[in-house]
C-alpha cells in the first residue's frame, strides 16, 4: 500500500528481505493519483523518494486540461513523455508530440495509444533549431498551451560542445516561444533547471538565457494587453513561464538507472564526490507540478510571476542514494558492491541552489510551487544579445559566446579555455 512506502516506515527492510527470497514486490497506486489505473505496479526506487511528495490538486489539473489542445516539444524524453501521459490522463482533447529522435517519438506515441485515450494524438519529427519547421507545425496545430521540454542537458557534454548547447537551449527555445506566440497559444511553459541559478555551466547559463527571453516576451505581452474595459471580446495576453526543478529520479541520464546498471554488472558504483548533494523528485510529481504552475499562470487574475520553482524538499547526498539502491538490490555496500569516487566533472558543483541571492521569492498559495522574480532585461536587449550570439556562433568564437552569456547572466563567470 502507498502508506507502507513512506520514508518514515523504512520500507527497505521488507524490500531487501523480499529480494533475498526471490519475491517480486508490487504496489497499489494511491486513490488520488489523477487517472492512474487501479492495478498493481512494480516497486521502483522512485517510490522510495527521500522526501514527502507534494499534495497535488488533481481536480484542479483535470479542469484546467480537459478539452484543450497542447503541444509538447521533446515529447520523447523522460520529462516530455510524462507530460504527454499526464495531459492524456487529465483529458486533453488534442495533443501534438514534437521530437527529433524517431525511435523516441515512436515509443511515446505507442505508449500513449495503449492508454486508449480519448484524445487525438499526433507525432511529428522536428528539431527545435529548425525555426521554419517549428513555426509551421505549431501554427498549423494552433495549441492552447505549449510545453517546451526539448533541451540538451548533460552538463559535462555541454562544457565540451558548448556551441550545440547555445543552438538548442537558446535559439531552439526562442524558436518555440515565437512559434507559440505566432500560433495564438494561451501559454508556453518552458522546462528549466535549478542549474540556471547562479550558473557555473553552459547548461545553466543557456537555460537562464532562455528563461530571460521568455520573461521579456511575457512582460511585452502584458504591456500590450487590452484595457480592462476592452469588452468581452478582448483576449487575455499570452503567458510565457519557466518552471525550474532539480534532478528527476529514473529519468534518462540520471544516476538511478546508472547505479542499477552498475549493480547488475557487479559494481563498482561510481559517485563523483562524497559530498555531492542534489535535489530529487519523481517524474510524476515534477510533471504534475509543472501543469499546476501553468494553471496558476493562466488563473483568473494575471500574475506577474514568470518563473516558478518546484519545492524540492531536502537535498540528498548522492553517496547515500547509491547505498540505498545497493541495499534495495539485496546487497551490502562495501561488501557486495564497492562505491568508488571518480572526481567532480566539468561544470558541476557540489551543492545546487534553488534561488539566487538577489532573487525575490514568494508563496503563491499552491502546494509544492513557489514563485521567483528574477530581474529580466527588456525584449529589445535580449534580441540584441541574440544577434551577437548568432554572429559568434557563425564565427565559432567561443570567447565571444561566453562574453555575451556573462553580460546577460552576470552570475555566470566562466571563461573560455
Amino acid at each position: 500500500m502507498p502508506s507502507v512506502l513512506a520514508p518514515e516506515t523504512a520500507p527497505e527492510s521488507i524490500l531487501m528481505r523480499a529480494r533475498r527470497l526471490g519475491l517480486v514486490t508490487s504496489r497499489l497506486p494511491a486513490l488520488d493519483q489523477g487517472g492512474e489505473a487501479l492495478q498493481l505496479a512494480p516497486v521502483a526506487v522512485e517510490d522510495l523518494l527521500l522526501r514527502p511528495s507534494a499534495k497535488i490538486d488533481y481536480g484542479r489539473l483535470e479542469s484546467f486540461v480537459r478539452g484543450t489542445s497542447a503541444v509538447v516539444t521533446g515529447g520523447g524524453g523522460s520529462i516530455g513523455a510524462e507530460i504527454c501521459e499526464r495531459l492524456v490522463a487529465f483529458g486533453v482533447a488534442r495533443l501534438l508530440v514534437i521530437e527529433n529522435s524517431e525511435p523516441a517519438l515512436h515509443a511515446v506515441i505507442e505508449a500513449l495509444a495503449t492508454r486508449k485515450p480519448g484524445a487525438s494524438i499526433d507525432g511529428r519529427i522536428a528539431d527545435i533549431r529548425d525555426r521554419e519547421r517549428i513555426m509551421r507545425l505549431v501554427k498549423e496545430f494552433k495549441p492552447d498551451i505549449l510545453f517546451h521540454a526539448a533541451a540538451l542537458k548533460h552538463v559535462p557534454l555541454l562544457e565540451r560542445d558548448w556551441d550545440e548547447g547555445v543552438k538548442t537551449n537558446v535559439f531552439g527555445s526562442v524558436n518555440v516561444a515565437d512559434a507559440a506566440l505566432a500560433a495564438g497559444a494561451r501559454a508556453m511553459v518552458m522546462i528549466s533547471t535549478d542549474k540556471a541559478i547562479e550558473p557555473i555551466s553552459v547548461l545553466g547559463a543557456t537555460k537562464r538565457f532562455a528563461e530571460m527571453y521568455c520573461q521579456a516576451l511575457d512582460a511585452e505581452m502584458a504591456w500590450r494587453a487590452p484595457a480592462p474595459d476592452g469588452g468581452s471580446a478582448s483576449r487575455a495576453p499570452m503567458r510565457l513561464i519557466a518552471v525550474r526543478f532539480g534532478n528527476v529520479l529514473a529519468s534518462n541520464g540520471s544516476v538511478v538507472p546508472k547505479f542499477k546498471a552498475q549493480i547488475e554488472a557487479g559494481g563498482p558504483v561510481t559517485v563523483t564526490h562524497p559530498d555531492m548533494v542534489r535535489y530529487f523528485m519523481t517524474i510524476r510529481e515534477a510533471c504534475d507540478l509543472v501543469v499546476t504552475a501553468a494553471s496558476h499562470a493562466l488563473g483568473p487574475s494575471r500574475s506577474d510571476v514568470a518563473v516558478y520553482v518546484l519545492n524540492m524538499g531536502q537535498p540528498v547526498k548522492i553517496v547515500d542514494l547509491a547505498e540505498r539502491i545497493i541495499r534495495l538490490s539485496g546487497l551490502e555496500p562495501g561488501r557486495d558492491i564497492e562505491i568508488v569516487f571518480t572526481g567532480v566533472r566539468p561544470g558541476e558543483r557540489l551543492h545546487e541552489i534553488l534561488f539566487a541571492r538577489e532573487e525575490p521569492v514568494s508563496e503563491i498559495g499552491v502546494s509544492g510551487v513557489v514563485a521567483a522574480r528574477p530581474v529580466a532585461p527588456s525584449l529589445e536587449t535580449m534580441r540584441a544579445w541574440l544577434g551577437e550570439l548568432e554572429q559568434a556562433l557563425r564565427r565559432e568564437e567561443r570567447g565571444s559566446i561566453y562574453r555575451v552569456l556573462r553580460d546577460a547572466v552576470p552570475d555566470f563567470r566562466k571563461e573560455a579555455v
